[in-house]
């Protein structure tokens, strides 16, 4: 099995992620790098990812963006 993500603008347009990912052998690593690299990624242009499992769609399109309601305000 091969886990992989597509990288998307908001309208499902492709993007070149800023961070090249590999091809990871489980979920859960496959999540945990999304958790490290999501920075990178949205700075570098992408803005949703979808998660695939062995080219079989898992679950997206999943927001970079920060949910406003769980981002500390700024003093």
């Amino acid at each position: 099995m091969a886990w992989t993500w597509r990288f998307e603008k908001a309208d499902g347009t492709e993007v070149q992620p800023a961070v090249e990912p590999e091809e990871f052998t489980t979920q859960g690593d496959a999540e945990s790098w999304i958790g490290e690299a999501w920075k990178e990624l949205l700075e570098g242009g992408a803005e949703q990812v979808i998660l695939f499992d062995d080219g079989s769609k898992i679950y997206g399109p999943m927001s970079l963006q920060a949910d406003p309601e769980t981002v500390p305000d700024e003093a």
